[in-house]
């Protein structure tokens, strides 16, 4: 087996987990929040989605999917095209609504994305140094793991919510 085969099983993966949290999930379980400074749904899976877009862009030399097709456009969000949601604050995950059939239509082009670049690499693409503000310097292959751990992490946490708000509207309904 390929290094590139494990890697596109990884996004398989996440590409899974995405489809089962967006696969039947209303508007208020998207934007449902735990607390007042709680992610969201939608915002993991936005966020996600957005790191996933600029890494593997970065590391390819393309430009993102976000703007390159026009989605920033269509989500309409008050934030800059650049930003990928790291670092933000409560305000800021309040600003990122969209619809499930949204978020999948863009997960569904930067996975295309992603499987089409990766696909193409060998394995001594993986050894190439992309980010040098590490000690050690980041690898592609390192940068690649590192984008898959980090989406089933927030994929994982959506799932989550996307259960306690089923919860909270059953909750709700017996009152």
């Amino acid at each position: 087996m390929r290094a590139s085969e494990i890697l596109l099983d990884g996004f398989e993966r996440v590409r899974g987990d995405v489809q089962a949290v967006l696969d039947g999930v209303t508007d208020s379980e998207l934007n449902f929040r735990a607390d007042a400074r709680a992610n969201t749904a939608t915002w993991l899976v936005w966020h996600l989605t957005r790191v996933q877009d600029d890494h593997v862009a970065a590391a390819a030399g393309t430009e993102q999917v976000w703007t390159r097709d026009g989605w920033a456009k269509r989500f309409g969000l008050e934030l800059d095209d650049s930003d990928t949601g790291y670092g933000h604050d409560a305000r800021q995950v309040a600003l990122v609504r969209s619809t499930a059939g949204e978020l999948a239509g863009y997960f569904e082009a930067v996975h295309a994305e992603t499987v089409r670049y990766v696909e193409g690499l060998g394995d001594d693409d993986l050894d190439r140094i992309v980010d040098r503000r590490w000690n050690p310097p980041v690898t592609l292959g390192v940068r690649l793991v590192s984008v898959i751990s980090d989406d089933l992490q927030h994929v994982g946490q959506a799932a989550f919510l996307k259960g306690i708000a089923k919860r909270a509207e059953a909750a709700q309904k017996k009152r």
